[in-house]
């Protein structure tokens, strides 16, 4: 696979992303671990092709399989909804978890979507798998991630990546149009994705 190389902003933007906070720690994955991309169109992958999405590329970074279980157009309570069929069928041992963008975008119930993420990682962890977190963007003038995500991260003592999609999003060269990146933005994603589980000791180098 030709690998793209990171724009200087965005290597730096993964070498800061843990810093100033330890990244909480999650069990390391076994060597046929299944990882679960869990989301909507962000996981799916829309502004590029299937084997473009964040999953497909993080899968060839890390070696391991990554199920893509991204839903364009679903909201956090539609999520909700789904996972645990989701869950039974793929038996995973960790859930990368990207979702609330339509909910923000739809102007649904900020606490609602805070509480529907609260559920989804209580059923995870009731499945045995772990859980990383990814937060979106609130929509604005000035792009930010949405707090909402913060908050669950540290309720539940979470490894979050917080600004990699708000970043993609504020740089035209990475996005397909205004809420999706394009594959380019995508590999960063996935880039990302790798640097947060190696500082919370899922997988070594």
């Amino acid at each position: 696979m030709k690998r793209l190389l990171l724009s200087p902003i965005f290597a730096l933007a993964v070498l800061l992303a843990g810093c100033g906070s330890e990244t909480p720690q999650i069990q390391p994955l076994s060597s046929n671990a299944v990882i679960l991309a869990f989301g909507d169109s962000l996981t799916f992958g829309t502004g590029a092709t299937t084997d473009t999405s964040y999953p497909a590329i993080l899968s060839q970074m890390i070696g391991k399989q990554v199920i893509n279980s991204g839903v364009p157009g679903e909201l956090s309570s539609q999520g909700l909804e789904r996972l645990p069929e989701v869950l039974a069928e793929t038996r995973p041992e960790l859930v990368i978890l990207v979702h609330g963008g339509n909910d923000l975008l739809r102007k649904q119930s900020r606490d609602q979507l805070e509480q529907n993420l609260s559920q989804m990682i209580s059923l995870i962890r009731q499945h045995g798998a772990q859980v990383i977190l990814a937060s979106v963007p609130a929509p604005g003038i000035r792009l930010s991630p949405a707090p909402e995500y913060q908050r669950v991260a540290n309720q539940f003592g979470l490894p979050l990546q917080n600004n990699i999609i708000t970043d993609l999003l504020k740089d035209p060269s990475m996005k397909a149009d205004a809420v999706h990146p394009n594959a380019q933005g995508y590999h960063q994603m996935a880039e990302s994705m790798r640097q947060l589980l190696l500082e919370s000791g899922a997988i070594y180098r």
